[in-house]
This record gives C-alpha cells, structure tokens and sequence, in this order.
C-alpha cells in the first residue's frame, strides 16, 4: 500500500497526559544534552563517572550521550505522532517540556551529584555555590513547568466543559 493509498488520520482529541510526558522525555533528553556538551565536553568540569579513569569517564559519558540522543528520537517521533494525530496538546506540551528539563537537572543534582557521588559539578572549589546554582536552577524550572500544567488542566477543563 503506497502513503497515497493510505487513508488520511482522522483529528483526535486532544491527548494532554501523553503531550505532557512525550515533552517532559524531549525535555530530559535536552538537558542532558546541554549538561553532556557544556559541562563534559566544552568546560571538562566533569565526567558522568568520575570514580575511576578518565577512559572510564569518557566511556560513561559516551553512555550518557547515548541515553539523550535516543530520548530525543523516541521524545521527537512520538511528538509527531501527536501532532500527526492532531491529539498534542499545546499547553501541556509547554509544561512538560519545563519539567523535563527541570526534573533532570534535580535528579543529576542531588542523586548523582550527592547520594551516588558519581561526578560534582566542578572539583577544587567551594561547591555550595554550584550545588545552589545546578539545583536552584533546576527548581525554578520545575517550578515554571508545574504552573504551566496547572493552566494546561484549567484550560482543558473549560474547553471540554464548552463542547
């Protein structure tokens, strides 16, 4: 069956639950992107593993890499799907990009960071500066993202009250 012969995806409603999480995983994948590329690579602040040799420490942020470019492809084929659908739902979308973003840099923050230990943001200085900064950042972004899906809820309710 050739894509014309296909027949054309009929309109949905809108899916807000999946739009939230299909952005908050583009969203995580982002910001280990931008945490492997500045912090990694560019600056050589750290490595994702930083307990063993700098081969292992490359090789792990190898790993890491890896993680965020399929979390971008699975994140980016699913929104087209969405959107394919006509089911995405802008709003929640928004929100979930924010908590995304934000939710990886808090779990980075304070699970590797500080309860495993595998890497700190930088070594040689005084870190409380750093660990305000990385985390502060990452609940202001968390913060944005649930008002963002408060007002998403609030909308979709007025809107499903209005059909």
């Amino acid at each position: 069956m050739s894509a014309r012969e296909r027949e054309p995806v009929r309109p949905g409603p809108p899916l807000p639950r999946r739009s939230l999480w299909v952005a908050a995983l583009i969203g995580a994948a982002l910001m280990a992107a931008a945490d492997e590329i500045v912090f990694h690579q560019l600056l050589a602040w750290h490595h994702f593993y930083d307990r063993s040799t700098p081969a292992v420490g490359l090789f792990a942020d190898g790993l890491l890499h890896t993680a965020e470019v399929l979390g971008l492809v699975a994140g980016f084929v699913l929104f087209s799907d969405l959107r394919r659908r006509g089911a995405l739902s802008p709003g929640h979308a928004r929100a979930g990009l924010l908590l995304g973003l934000g939710g990886f840099q808090l779990f980075d923050g304070v699970v590797d960071h500080k309860v495993l230990r595998t890497h700190q943001v930088r070594y040689g200085v005084e870190l409380l500066p750093y660990d305000l900064a990385w985390n502060g950042f990452a609940v202001v972004l968390l913060a944005a993202g649930a008002v963002l899906a408060v007002r998403a809820d609030r909308a979709s309710r007025r809107s499903a009250a209005a059909r």
